[in-house]
């Protein structure tokens, strides 16, 4: 620890001062726990003792204060903020990710120093399960999760808590790029990219086309055939045609005028089905339901003109039991009407 003063233009400038001790490191699970922050081990903030805030307030460190932690038994290194000075002397509490990374047990010694980084413009990220794809909307999680971190550092595996779950998430690449390989993300407006996460297949949306296009293609059409798969199990051409014939007082072959015979009626989509009467009733065999009904289809041009004329057993011109009075020009129901008593209380109804 030491300090060091320039002179320009006969005045002293102060130079940045670094810090650096050592520590024994702990999870942050193992806090005592009054001063335990359960949401902490989802950050990326250390707890430092008491007095490591007296050094720090004699040294002319820049804000924030960021630390970068090695550890001389893996050699790896990672970065971080503070998040309170209340840890016993000697001590150090992590996250759990963050001694994962370091490689490091509790109670190993740590080399904890002041750093600088520079200001984070972007970060590309891969989350290491596919359950990251389940969160609806992953920047907005991010935006309100990334407050609790300071810096972030290549290659390593943050976690983070969210709707009670708990999702890994690796740092593949920040912007600007710098030797310590690491950025600061307090006050920054920060570009996010996701890479695939971890375990994660592309679909094959050709072979699903594909695969569409085969099942349109095997699908039958059930208006393009007579009965469907269900009507020819039951014949329910059948037993609609036996209905119509036992409530029918004629049965046989119809002839037209032109002479043709007019054939039965086997098609399900030509038989007439009337709701009037009884309705037939529909035996089926036992552990089988029926879920089918005649389909209507349109008829063509030359179907609606012949069916336009109809071909009644009995064609003839109706006789009224009631004396026509036409020849002295009156109308039956005037000659009804002059019977009834003329009072204005009396509405008449044809």
């Amino acid at each position: 620890m030491f300090s060091g003063f320039g002179s320009f233009g006969g005045g002293f400038v102060p130079m940045p001062q670094k810090f650096e001790d050592f520590f024994r490191c702990y999870p942050i699970e193992m806090m005592n726990d009054r001063i335990r922050k359960e949401d902490a081990n989802y950050g990326g903030k250390i707890f430092l003792p008491p007095s490591a805030l007296n050094k720090l307030s004699m040294l002319n460190i820049r804000y924030p204060m960021l630390f970068k932690l090695s550890s001389q038994e893996t050699g790896k290194v990672t970065h971080g903020g503070v998040l309170e000075f209340v840890a016993e002397e000697g001590r150090a509490y992590l996250p759990g990710w963050m001694m994962a990374t370091l490689g490091v047990n509790p109670g190993s010694l740590l080399r904890i120093s002041s750093t600088d980084v520079p200001q984070g413009q972007f970060v590309k990220i891969e989350p290491q399960s596919v359950d990251f794809l389940d969160i609806s909307d992953p920047k907005a999680v991010l935006e309100n999760v990334l407050r609790k971190f300071s810096t972030l550092t290549v290659d390593d595996i943050i976690e983070i808590s969210y709707n009670k779950r708990i999702y890994r998430i690796r740092v593949l690449e920040v912007k600007p790029e710098s030797e310590c390989k690491s950025i600061c993300v307090i006050e920054t407006d920060l570009v996010t990219d996701f890479a695939p996460p971890v375990g994660y297949v592309e679909p094959d949306y050709q072979a699903a086309n594909n695969n569409t296009q085969r099942k349109k293609k095997n699908t039958v059409d059930p208006a393009s055939v007579s009965n469907g798969t269900m009507s020819r199990r039951i014949k329910y051409a059948d037993i609609v045609k036996e209905a119509e014939q036992s409530a029918t007082s004629f049965a046989g072959e119809g002839h037209k005028l032109s002479g043709k015979v007019v054939s039965a009626k086997d098609d399900i989509r030509e038989i007439k089905i009337s709701l009037d009467g009884k309705p037939a009733p529909l035996n089926l065999p036992e552990g089988q339901l029926f879920f089918g009904f005649p389909m209507v289809l349109p008829k063509e041009e030359s179907e609606d003109q012949e069916g336009s004329q109809p071909n009644p057993h009995f064609k003839t011109q109706g006789q009224s039991l009631r004396q026509s009075n036409k020849r002295k020009g009156k109308k039956d129901h005037d000659a009804q009407r002059s019977k009834a008593p003329k009072s204005p209380e009396i509405i008449h109804i044809d």
